[in-house]
């Protein structure tokens, strides 16, 4: 089995189904010692009424290439080569492929989980209620939206907003990391638990360890903040919950501030 079949199948076994036995022709019997019951549906059912087709492993739009993606030079090029991915099941029920935005030279850099259902309409990352937040918590430390980059582990909205597979992850982590690569950013800001465990491998509840720096191994380091997520601020909107988030963030922008980087521009200005 080819590897990108073989993670359709992981993520298919994931939500519940078994094996990738496709369904019978119109008006042909189950095969011998198969009820019709046993035989499951194909991916696109699974989803939220699926508007793509089903994509054919030799398809580089459907399933870019590693060396395709390593060799993006901008975020645009990057941006192109992936859009039309369905390596994973979300592609097939997604909207808009959601691939992040922000500025190219973002010193600040944002990661979610995933799309919810206005982003997937509008094909921009947090611009429902949580997105709402993410902007009044961005500006509150000095920045405007447009100056830092927001994305997401997966670029696809999971079915009903549930978290994403490890599969799922796995196949759209290294369109992540091209654009941490492509935008060199002195800090990184954890949304949640997904980004956490995904992009680092942290296993540790988000409770037990937002606030604590962290450190992505790539371009030499990065630092790395992890916090809650807006949408479990919204849904825990105590004093306690914003207090840790409002530290959380100024532990970033000071480090902004104070770090090397920032007192060499200071210094050349």
């Amino acid at each position: 089995m080819s590897g990108p079949l073989h993670l359709w199948r992981d993520a298919l076994q994931d939500l519940g189904l078994v094996g990738l036995v496709p369904p019978p022709a119109p008006g042909a019997p189950p095969a011998a010692g198969t009820s019709q019951a046993a035989i499951p549906p194909p991916p696109e059912a699974i989803s939220r009424g699926s508007r793509l087709p089903l994509p054919s492993p030799s398809d580089p739009g459907a399933f870019p290439p590693p060396e395709t993606v390593a060799a993006a030079a901008t975020l645009e090029d990057l941006q192109n080569c992936i859009s039309g991915c369905l390596a994973c099941p979300l592609g097939a029920g997604r909207i808009r492929f959601v691939f992040g935005e922000g500025s190219p030279k973002a010193t600040l850099m944002f990661i979610g989980e995933g799309p919810g259902r206005d982003e997937d309409l509008q094909g921009r990352p947090f611009v429902g209620k949580a997105g709402e937040l993410l902007d009044k918590m961005i500006a509150a430390i000095g920045f405007q939206r447009s100056e830092v980059f927001i994305g997401n582990v997966v670029k696809c909205r999971p079915p009903d907003n549930r978290t994403p597979t490890p599969q799922e992850s796995q196949c759209c982590l290294p369109y992540l990391k091209r654009q941490i690569e492509l935008i060199r950013p002195r800090v990184i800001v954890t949304l949640g638990a997904t980004p956490l465990r995904e992009l680092l491998g942290v296993q540790t509840g988000i409770t037990r360890i937002r606030g604590q720096w962290q450190r992505l191994e790539m371009l030499g380091g990065i630092p790395v903040m992890p916090t809650f997520h807006p949408a479990y601020v919204l849904r825990q909107y105590t004093q306690e919950v914003r207090r840790a988030v409002w530290n959380d963030l100024l532990a970033a922008r000071k480090w902004l501030d104070e770090s090397p980087q920032a007192q060499q521009t200071s210094a050349s200005e």
